[in-house]
């Protein structure tokens, strides 16, 4: 495995993919990486010629009193997770190669970012969405992989790259859990024994929201009640939303349907986690 720093290097790596005719998979990610990133990186291996994965804890995603400085970092056993996995190049810049000062350009999606994490973090996206433009800028033609537990990231990332023509075939994953079902995360190291314990009501009340609906209950006011009230019951857990939405749109919904999503942010303790879930489909 290459591992560079420099963008002039990516675009050596790429266009010689390119003279070869090898196609490149994307995953970017801001390291720390879990079983969830790794899981990317084998599907990425698995349907392209070449694999990428960029490592960069992005500084414009993170708003002022948020966890910039003390989000995790293990540059040592990410390198070798990725070279385990079969990784080809592993893209790490530093913010002054990513943006030149002051920076004065960014891309911002109207609508689909007002609502959730945008309502709860306004300047997040923004900066989600400057950072992934740059590097399909940077990488070109490729197919990107995101996790599908960041599920507004990922239709906003869709959504972007259609509507600025990136030659870049944008695929999301399922979610990765542990066997009690908590969604895989970089910030799950923030919990302790007893909040990792409690986090999983995330996942519980997701899967008792979409048996529910299963039942015949589509109501989406009845189903958000349901899951306030089943997090309610651990008080370690901050609930931030619950919102129920159809689900490439991202538009809030009265009826549940097929193709709707649910929601969930919460914060407990030091973290701040979310989770979703297809209502047809359950916790997987």
């Amino acid at each position: 495995m290459k591992l560079i720093t420099q963008i002039a290097e990516m675009h050596e790596f790429v266009d010689a993919c390119r003279t070869k005719k090898e196609t490149v998979g994307l995953v970017p990610t801001m390291g720390f990486l879990h079983q969830g990133h790794i899981s990317l990186m084998e599907r990425a291996i698995r349907e392209n010629d070449k694999t990428i994965v960029t490592i960069f804890v992005n500084p414009l995603q993170f708003a002022e009193g948020e966890d910039l400085s003390s989000y995790p970092r293990d540059l040592e056993q990410d390198t070798s997770q990725c070279e385990a996995t079969g990784v080809d190049l592993l893209f790490t810049p530093s913010p002054e190669e990513m943006y030149s000062q002051p920076i004065l350009t960014a891309v911002h999606i109207d609508s689909m970012t007002s609502n959730m994490e945008g309502a709860s973090r306004p300047t997040h996206f923004s900066g989600v969405a400057t950072v992934v433009a740059k590097l399909f800028n940077i990488a070109g033609p490729c197919s990107a992989y995101f996790g599908e537990k960041d599920w507004q990231q990922l239709q906003i990332i869709t959504k972007m790259a259609h509507d600025l023509s990136f030659r870049v075939n944008v695929y999301g994953c399922p979610t990765v859990r542990h066997s009690d079902g908590l969604a895989l995360s970089s910030r799950n190291a923030y919990l302790t024994p007893e909040e990792r314990t409690s986090a999983t009501v995330l996942s519980r009340s997701l899967q008792k929201a979409s048996e529910t609906v299963q039942a015949g209950e589509t109501t989406a006011s009845a189903i958000r009640a349901q899951i306030d009230d089943q997090i309610a019951t651990e008080p370690l857990v901050e609930l931030d939303y619950v919102e129920i939405v159809e689900g490439n749109t991202l538009n809030s919904i009265d009826q549940i349907s097929q193709g709707s999503r649910i929601l969930v942010a919460a914060k407990i303790g030091k973290a701040r986690l979310i989770d979703n879930v297809d209502p047809y489909c359950g916790i997987t």
